[in-house]
């Protein structure tokens, strides 16, 4: 018995270190865990596009509506942030998503971004479609890609919160988001709907996943396999590999703070980038 509990946590740890949680190698990422207040959060995924005017397209489809057009008020964040050249597009049939037609507006375009409302609502319509290409395409060739709440958990690699059921199911009937980040599980709204334990459903049931948790008015910007915290409260990590602090099964970061998703190392800047253990050691 004794000889196979030590086969089952070797094999657990090699399955842990050879997963590894990367970012997309070209463009950029801003994923936001939801409210939408804090304009300069768009303002930051406008400048990653090329400016005010850079052609950016909306996609609403997680909320749910039957329909969407450009006078739907979602725009009028984006409108206040001063983006300018803005493009709406929504399906709920993936075989309209699956074709050149409809992804064009993407191919032409310098930034997406996602809407809230529920996650596998984006799965039906565009993963494995002609969209999803499309928007790897985009990051390939510099672009940026954002999502605020549904729109940020569908970007990474497993869906958290995907059940058609209900938002509070952790791991539902829908698993896979469109992976632009690898081996990661996002969740938003974290600390606004007390959710800061959540995540360790899907980091104890699979331990080789980094967890990403955002509070509301707050984002990650994600370039170059590392991100850096913008906005106005916190982001949590749950990593199996490496914690920090007192030790617990997660830890925050707060704006300014970066973090290298290879190294799985959190950075708190100061005179110089130091790792963030070493900082909390100290008493900084």
């Amino acid at each position: 018995m004794r000889l196979i509990l030590v086969s089952v946590l070797m094999l657990l740890l090699s399955s842990v270190g050879a997963a590894q949680t990367r970012g997309p190698d070209s463009g950029s990422l801003v994923i936001v865990g939801g409210g939408m207040r804090d304009l300069d959060i768009l303002r930051e995924f406008a400048e990653l596009a090329g400016g005010s005017d850079a052609p950016i397209v909306v996609i609403p489809t997680a909320g749910g509506a039957e329909d969407y057009d450009e006078f739907w008020q979602g725009l009028n964040q984006f409108r206040a942030a001063g983006l300018s050249n803005l493009k709406l597009i929504h399906t709920y049939d993936r075989a309209e998503a699956d074709t050149p037609e409809f992804a064009q507006t993407i191919r032409e375009a310098n930034g997406v971004w996602f809407a809230g409302g529920r996650q596998w609502r984006l799965a039906d319509s565009y993963l494995n479609t002609e969209v999803h290409d499309a928007l790897q395409e985009l990051l390939e060739r510099g672009g940026v890609i954002g999502g605020s709440s549904a729109g940020a958990t569908i970007l990474g690699s497993y869906l958290a919160r995907g059940d058609t059921t209900s938002n509070a199911i952790m791991m539902g009937d829908h698993e896979e988001g469109f992976g632009f980040i690898s081996n990661i599980a996002i969740d938003q709204h974290l600390l606004r709907r007390n959710r800061q334990f959540d995540l360790l459903e899907i980091t104890t049931a699979k331990p080789e996943l980094l967890g990403i948790g955002l509070d509301e008015d707050t984002a990650i910007v994600v370039r170059d396999n590392r991100f850096e915290v913008i906005g106005n409260s916190y982001v949590v990590i749950y990593d199996n590999t490496r914690q920090i602090d007192s030790g617990g099964p997660f830890y925050f970061l707060e704006p300014g703070d970066r973090y290298d998703f290879t190294e799985r190392q959190a950075y708190r800047p100061g005179r110089s980038l130091e790792p963030l253990e070493r900082i909390v050691e100290s008493g900084n």
